[in-house]
């Protein structure tokens, strides 16, 4: 996508790609990239995926409220529309959860890990004690993230591992839907004209690839015997 330079988009990207490339360089991530996945591991990033796309929508719907009183009305038709396109894909998620052999139910009804739990607890607290607008960074940085990654990581799994495409529903549909998003995203963030609100996302973002990055390190590596020749 080509952006003006001086656009605050770019300048986003700009700021944060430091942590962005913290994140990608998270060993799973690369080894994934290399093909050395697993069952377990892939199954292990779904639980994690399930545990935050589920507050996705409620994280939408408080950023919204919180935003109502503000001068960013002029957000709410684009909240809108986010929330009716997220609704139901952590669903997604438990399908291609089933399609892989793994206990839905338990993943319904269990824990998230500790670094996706803390993750979520951030964006919450974004919105209720800082400026609800720094919810765009977390917004950026998964997004921006599947983009990049997920329909490449989606193809290295699936051709190693020989699942069925019924379990990729989430890898390549975000992959795929974000790339339309980071475009209209970017139109969004290049209407913010505060300086404080910019910083926000900015600062947010940043946060927001630290905490994403660490919910990759607490992921299971592939072990020898479980990665395919």
């Amino acid at each position: 996508m080509n952006l003006p330079t001086d656009s605050f988009f770019a300048q986003l990207v700009r700021d944060t790609a430091a942590d962005r490339a913290g994140l990608v360089a998270a060993p799973i991530i690369q080894g994934c990239l290399a093909g050395r996945v697993s069952r377990p591991s892939y199954v292990a990033f779904l639980t994690e995926a399930y545990h935050h796309v589920r507050h996705t929508v409620p994280l939408l719907r408080a950023c919204r409220t919180a935003l109502a009183p503000r001068r960013a009305a002029w957000l709410d038709e684009a909240l809108d529309e986010y929330v009716e396109e997220e609704q139901g894909h952590d669903e997604w998620i438990l399908d291609d959860l089933a399609a892989c052999g793994a206990d839905v139910h338990a993943v319904r009804h269990g824990r998230p890990g500790h670094a996706t739990e803390v993750m979520v607890a951030y964006a919450y607290d974004t919105i209720a004690r800082g400026n609800p607008l720094g919810f765009f960074g977390m917004v950026h940085v998964l997004e921006g993230t599947s983009v990049a990654l997920a329909l490449q990581a989606a193809d290295q799994i699936q051709a190693r591992l020989a699942l069925p495409d019924a379990a990729f529903s989430y890898l390549r549909s975000h992959g795929t839907l974000d790339r339309e998003h980071t475009a209209h995203f970017a139109l969004l963030m290049d209407q913010l004209d505060d300086p404080a609100d910019r910083a926000a996302v900015v600062h947010a973002a940043r946060a927001f690839y630290r905490l994403y990055g660490n919910v990759f390190r607490s992921l299971p590596l592939p072990q020898p015997d479980e990665v395919p020749a």
